[in-house]
């Protein structure tokens, strides 16, 4: 199995989360390869600081190469909220999955009807930087139950 985690970010080796994104991608190698994409360039950048609606269109073009392969889930605050085990039954099975993090100003309502599915962790606003680790813990959280390892318990 593949986990694509695909977010618009800077690319960053910062201190602090860098060593957590990297041991949760070490403990899910037994049970999938987990890949974190991040994706910002002069064009995200440009279109930020014309618009939301640009800004937004921004990331839906950067995430276009990715979005014909594998089931795909956009992460989105108005979506439906789901816990470990209705998260882990989107991972259940499948060969490939893409988890989509927008940038700043969230994600076009077209991107979200091309993804198989949209969730949301909760209402509350995180930094990117900790939804990333956030989501890694819970694509370990779901390979978990998946897989009958004690972690979940």
């Amino acid at each position: 199995m593949k986990i694509n985690i695909i977010i618009i970010d800077k690319r960053s080796k910062d201190k602090l989360y860098a060593p957590l994104i990297e041991h949760y991608k070490k403990i899910c190698k037994p049970f999938a390869k987990v890949e974190v994409i991040e994706i910002f360039d002069k064009d995200i950048a440009k279109a930020q600081d014309i618009s939301p609606a640009s800004a937004k269109s921004s990331y839906t073009k950067a995430f276009q190469r990715y979005i014909n392969s594998g089931y795909n889930i956009a992460l989105d605050p108005s979506s439906s909220e789901v816990d470990s085990f209705n998260f882990a039954k989107l991972l259940k099975d499948r060969v490939e999955v893409n988890l989509y993090i927008g940038g700043a100003y969230g994600l076009e309502e077209g991107f979200l009807r091309q993804c198989n599915k949209s969730i949301s962790f909760g209402k509350i606003t995180l930094s990117h930087k900790l939804v990333k680790v956030v989501l890694m813990e819970q694509v370990f959280r779901g390979l978990s139950i998946n897989n009958n390892h004690p972690y979940h318990k």
